[in-house]
């Protein structure tokens, strides 16, 4: 199994993370719509870089918010590959 920093996530094309001003709140804005963001999965989804790993992507969000598992991470970013949302970065 491939290691969890090697699992470096970034936003694909068209995809972008933003606030929207009316719900207060980070919004996943993609060309079929937006996905309501709690604080969170911003903090996740502004830390898909493209170079920062899963680990180091829990690492940071631990500094923040007490007792962050990996494998919630792990999960939160696989369903929104599957929805086509991130891609894993390559190189």
């Amino acid at each position: 199994m491939e290691s969890a920093d090697r699992n470096r996530w970034r936003l694909r094309p068209g995809v972008r993370l933003a606030h929207d001003a009316v719900r207060d709140t980070a919004v996943l804005l993609h060309p079929e719509g937006a996905l309501v963001l709690n604080e969170t999965g911003a903090a996740v989804l502004a830390l898909c870089d493209g170079t920062t790993g899963t680990a180091a992507i829990t690492a940071a969000l631990s500094r923040t918010y007490a007792a962050v598992p990996e494998q919630d991470v792990r999960l939160f970013l696989a369903a929104l590959a599957r929805r086509h949302l991130i891609e894993r970065a390559h190189g």
